[in-house]
Formats: structure tokens, C-alpha cells, sequence
């Protein structure tokens, strides 16, 4: 896999020209940046930005403006390679609060290891209804600590209004809900994302998110994908490496609240 030929693919497919992710979403590309604009429920933020040195604090001042006008609080997704350089301390004297750094992975699809099992008496199930996606959030919140309350309310809008465009599925141990992820199946490009793959701590380290991994990426190729895309934390990225997938560059979410 060519890095930089895959990280420009990236920019362009999923950045540069994205697509609303649900229902009710929109892309606006105005000012410099592309932003994806949602209701209280959706994801609202800056998804790829072209901007220089001289112009950046007036184009993040306008960012803030168009969204706190709206009454939401957004992110500015921060790559590493982003210009200009200093961008990020820009955003933090904006009143951006930084979150932790993730790496950008990808892995094309035909060179993974995809051979993880799940390990005896754990099963997966596709979540497809309310019951499934109420498992998927209560995972996400015993597993990440967080409220899943938007979580809950975007899958569902997701799998009503597009059902071919998502994918969320639970493994369950019994009738018990211990692992969850989702997949963003986007139309019209080459990449399949990753995201939310969290397992509750007493399952951990016994495989389950590889298997869920690798679960994924078989139904990604099954509907003509061929990269994988993953914003990894630092706990998933070795086993990502150990699966066959590839650090591009580093992304920090940069989160301003009205």
C-alpha cells in the first residue's frame, strides 16, 4: 500500500468531498473548510480545512460564529499534516479544548489478517432494531465511560433512513452484551470506517475486538470496499498493526462548546 497515494484518497474522498452521515445532515463547503452541519443528536464539525497562515484566525472565528449561532457545540478534526503548522495552538486560543490524539490507520482490506475468533460461548449479533441498538450504547458506556445518549439517537436515524450505509453489531457471552462496534459504509469512495469497537473491562484481552475487527472488514469486502479506515486510540492501535493496518498520520478532535 502506497501511504501518501492512500492518505491523498483519504483527504479527498472523505474530507474534501464528504457526504452527510445521516438524516437531516448537510456539507457545506464555505470559507476555506468543509463542515458538516447536524441536528442536537448528529455529529457537527470542521472535516477538512485549506487554509493559510494569514487567513486561518479570521476563518476560525467565522466557524465559531456559524455554530454557536446554531446553538451547538462542534469539533475542528485536526490531522497531523493539516496546514498551517501551527493550527492547533489557533484553535486553542479560540477556546478549542483539544482531545486526546488518535492515529489515522488504514489497511487494505486484502492483505489483513482477518483469521480472529471469538473465544468460546461469545457470539455476535447484528444490530438492526431499537433492542440491538440499546445494547450497542450500553456497551459504549460501561465500556468508554461516557454518555451514549447521541449515540443511540444517531444509530437509529441511521439505520431507518439507510440501513446499507451502517452497520452495528454486539457480541454477545450468553445473553450478556460485552463488546460493540459500528461501520460506515460510504458511498461512493474506497473506504469502510471503523468506529466505537469497545469491549467491557472484564472481557478484555481475550480477542473480541480483533474478532469484531476482522467481522467487519469480511462484510466491507463482501460490498466492494477495499481500504479500512480507523481513528485509533492508543490502547487499539498495536492491535490494528498486528492485523495489518497502517499509521497515516495523527488526528485530534479540537472541541469547542458555546
Amino acid at each position: 500500500m502506497d501511504h501518501a497515494s492512500v492518505l491523498a484518497l483519504h483527504d479527498r474522498d472523505l474530507r474534501e468531498r464528504a457526504r452527510p452521515d445521516g438524516p437531516g445532515a448537510r456539507v457545506e463547503r464555505v470559507g476555506g473548510v468543509v463542515r458538516h452541519v447536524a441536528d442536537e443528536h448528529g455529529w457537527n464539525g470542521i472535516l477538512w480545512s485549506d487554509l493559510d497562515a494569514a487567513e486561518a484566525d479570521a476563518v476560525i472565528a467565522e466557524q465559531i460564529a456559524f455554530f454557536t449561532g446554531l446553538g451547538r457545540d462542534f469539533e475542528w478534526k485536526l490531522y497531523g499534516h493539516d496546514l498551517p503548522t501551527d493550527l492547533g495552538q489557533r484553535l486553542t486560543a479560540a477556546g478549542f479544548t483539544p482531545e486526546p490524539q488518535e492515529t489515522l490507520m488504514v489497511g487494505e482490506i486484502t492483505e489483513l489478517a482477518l483469521d480472529a475468533e471469538l473465544p468460546d460461548g461469545v457470539r455476535l449479533l447484528a444490530a438492526t432494531d431499537l433492542a440491538g441498538v440499546d445494547m450497542v450504547a450500553d456497551v459504549h458506556e460501561k465500556a468508554f465511560g461516557t454518555d451514549s445518549s447521541r449515540l443511540r439517537a444517531r444509530l437509529l436515524d441511521q439505520l431507518a433512513a439507510d440501513p446499507d450505509t451502517v452497520v452495528a453489531v454486539v457480541a454477545l457471552a450468553g445473553d450478556e452484551p460485552v463488546s460493540a462496534a459500528r461501520m460506515e459504509l460510504v458511498p461512493g469512495t474506497r473506504f469502510a470506517g471503523l468506529w466505537g469497537g469497545g469491549t467491557v473491562e472484564a472481557w478484555r484481552g481475550r480477542g473480541i475486538y480483533r474478532a469484531l475487527v476482522a467481522h467487519r472488514a469480511r462484510i466491507a469486502a463482501d460490498h466492494g470496499y477495499r481500504y479500512l479506515q480507523v481513528d485509533a486510540s492508543d490502547q487499539s492501535r498495536p492491535i490494528l498493526e498486528r492485523l495489518g493496518l497502517a499509521p497515516l498520520t495523527t488526528t485530534t478532535p479540537y472541541v469547542y462548546e458555546p
